[in-house]
């Protein structure tokens, strides 16, 4: 039996539309905090998806298999959302009104429904109806273009400063937002539109502050905080790993260039004109040892230096280990829920759901009896949608 939910949103109930990226990941995070996340996957697959045995942001939820084109398919949705908290889906706009399922039919059937809409453009505008992915969207922020050395393409981010930090905590926020707004005396259900453009712009306010205060240069890698300044950023090792440097503050910086053993030579933090010799010193400093050994040496020091480590690497980092940062379940190492709380911990209490494998479950749980009528085949792949 599944260890029992937890999290700080113990009984809060949510509808998944099956989809890729955000949506999954925003419902995860739900999930994760104790929500009872029910995920409605359709027959066949879709582009991308991941083996479901390791799809973990399908973890800690149960899925039911409905199938949105068949007749009877939005009214088995519908008997959810009549019992549902949260609703989210990932659909280009317009999609679920299509399919029957759209704020208004809920809403109709459940005014208290925070109904979250996942998308990368937004639900208006000239690009909405268009397809796209994390890297167009955080191009045309601003954002994609802070990142890397000046000169060269800018560096991709892999998609987690779109698709996760712009777009599925932001979708969490809202949706936490709005549910503690529809629980609230006289408080109603309400559409909250999540659009990746939007979140990683609001991502990047501060650096729009320092744009317009002059304390910030608009292109990359010439700034304090984006690998222009030399004592921020990641030099390479003898064995060809890499160290990371955050020295900004002047104690932090002394004590650096201290246990790097160029204090003699090294120049005040704010001599700008003797910056680009600064970043030489301490690349050749870096490349005379390992990264082991350097480790060793900014061990228990204020200097601000860590190893760079890799994906299979950072679980046996002490630190992270000391904490349970990774935890193993259904035989993978993952990350732990985050954040943590002191009175409802959350937990990983469930592998990755297979699609359609919880509907009778679920159908009990929910007491939606006709959830299970239309006799579907489970297959292992999981639905997906364009954002």
């Amino acid at each position: 039996m599944a260890e029992a939910a937890n999290g700080p949103l113990a009984g809060v109930r949510v509808v998944e539309l099956a989809g890729i990226g955000p949506g999954p990941f925003a419902a995860m995070v739900l999930a994760d905090l104790g929500a009872d996340v029910v995920r409605v996957d359709r027959p066949g697959g879709a582009a991308l998806a991941v083996d479901p045995e390791y799809d973990l942001t399908n973890r800690n939820k149960r899925s039911v298999l409905i199938d949105l084109k068949a007749d009877d398919g939005p009214a088995r949705v519908l008997g959810l959302v009549e019992r549902a908290d949260i609703l989210i889906e990932g659909y280009r706009p317009g999609v679920t009104e299509r399919l029957g399922v759209g704020p208004a039919e809920c809403h109709a059937r459940n005014p208290k429904l925070v109904y979250g809409r996942m998308t990368g453009w937004g639900q208006e505008g000239p690009l909405a109806g268009r397809a796209g992915h994390d890297v167009a969207y955080i191009a045309v922020t601003g954002a994609l273009g802070m990142i890397g050395r000046p000169g060269e393409p800018p560096a991709v981010p892999a998609n987690l400063l779109g698709d996760y930090a712009g777009g599925s905590l932001y979708l969490v926020i809202g949706i936490l937002a709005a549910l503690q707004h529809a629980r609230t005396d006289g408080g109603a259900g309400q559409v909250v539109d999540a659009a990746i453009v939007d979140g990683a712009s609001h991502l990047a306010t501060m650096i729009h502050g320092m744009v317009a205060a002059g304390g910030w240069q608009d292109r990359r890698g010439v700034n304090l905080l984006d690998g222009g300044c030399p004592f921020y950023g990641s030099y390479e090792t003898s064995d060809g790993e890499y160290m990371a440097v955050g020295a900004l503050e002047p104690q932090f910086y002394d004590e650096f260039t201290s246990l790097l053993g160029i204090a003699a030579d090294a120049p005040a933090r704010k001599d700008f004109a003797r910056w680009d010799g600064l970043r030489e010193t301490i690349a050749a400093r870096f490349l005379t040892r390992t990264r082991a050994e350097w480790t060793s040496v900014f061990e228990g020091s204020d200097a601000c230096v860590a190893p760079v480590l890799s994906l299979r690497e950072a679980p046996d980092h002490p630190h992270l280990a000391a904490r349970g940062t990774f935890v193993e379940h259904s035989g993978i190492t993952q990350p732990a829920p985050a954040p943590r709380f002191s009175a409802t911990p959350g937990s990983v209490r469930l592998g990755p759901a297979r699609p359609g494998a919880d509907t009778a479950e679920v159908a009990r749980d929910w007491d939606v009896p006709g959830l299970a009528g239309q006799a579907l085949e489970t297959k292992d792949t999981t639905a997906g949608g364009e954002r």
